[in-house]
């Protein structure tokens, strides 16, 4: 007979906290989407599946937010990790003023989004914005471009604002992996012979696999509640062309829409398990097979 290491009650208080303040307000949360719960009615009614119907069908935009939602994380992940990798492989090599080069490399991710909105608002500006000057001082003109309010360049101007935002976060992790990895298994493959891509490929890519693993969940997160970044730049617009489900869940609860909010919220949050659940397993034999 084997003794617990620690009694059941150590957990009471912290199970109830996570009952109280997540368990409970998610049920709670899937009723109300069941409901026809909004602003203009004091009364709640059960509707079954009728928000569910309304988001996914196709008189309605709700399903072209979904699609930019996933576009955005996808595109994101891809990007921050590439980024963040390369950057995290250039710092971690003995080049001058590393830690400065690191310092500010990070930076961009602990400024508020509010006050990057502001400063690639004016970057983005067609007249006097930044990129637009340097391309006309280049001879470049017939590259400018409104990019927030192009639709075929504002959601991939939102994309780079986030990268340039967050891969210097993503960058952190992954030094803090490859510092982990041992120099031996380098002076070994030295001895072999082996060149820097096979010992990228076969040593710090498999060594890797956990710190990707943390930086995909936390971009995969981070990706589907996206909210700040397209709120400031775009507001969703031009017309739907930058929507995201937490756009449209705002917009609906500004209308006193709440009952189609809360469905909006429910289906992200299945979104959210499922490619959450999907992309741990996969990573996690990756790390195995490596």
């Amino acid at each position: 007979m084997t003794r617990r290491m620690y009694p059941f009650y150590f957990i009471v208080v912290a199970l109830g906290l996570y009952v109280v303040f997540a368990v409970v307000p998610s049920l709670m949360g899937l009723y109300l989407s069941l409901t026809d719960w909004n602003s203009f009615s004091k009364a709640v009614h059960f509707i079954g599946f009728d928000n569910f119907r309304t988001i996914f069908s196709s008189e309605e935009n709700y399903l072209h937010g979904i699609k930019n939602t996933v576009v955005f994380t996808v595109a994101t992940i891809v990007l921050k990790t590439a980024i963040g990798l390369l950057l995290a492989v250039l710092v971690n090599k003995g080049i001058r003023f590393r830690s400065f080069h690191r310092v500010i490399i990070f930076m961009p991710s602990i400024v508020p989004m509010l006050v990057v909105g502001i400063i690639f608002k004016s970057i983005f500006n067609p007249e006097y914005g930044l990129i637009n000057e340097a391309l006309r001082a280049i001879g470049l003109d017939q590259w400018t471009q409104h990019w927030l309010t192009d639709i075929q360049w504002a959601f991939k101007s939102i994309i780079a604002v986030d990268v340039w935002k967050g891969a210097g976060y993503i960058m952190v992790i992954l030094l803090a992996g490859l510092q982990a990895i041992s120099h031996s298994y380098y002076e070994a493959a030295d001895i072999d012979g082996a060149g820097a891509w096979m010992k990228f490929k076969a040593i710090t890519l498999p060594l890797l696999m956990p710190a990707l693993t943390v930086t995909t969940v936390l971009n995969l997160l981070y990706g589907l509640k996206i909210f700040d970044t397209v709120y400031v730049l775009t507001n969703g617009g031009p017309g739907y062309a930058t929507e995201v489900v937490y756009t449209q869940v705002f917009s609906q609860f500004s209308l006193g829409s709440y009952g189609v909010g809360t469905a909006l919220i429910t289906v992200l949050f299945i979104i959210m398990a499922a490619l959450g659940y999907f992309a741990v397993k996969l990573m996690s034999r990756e790390e195995q097979n490596g």
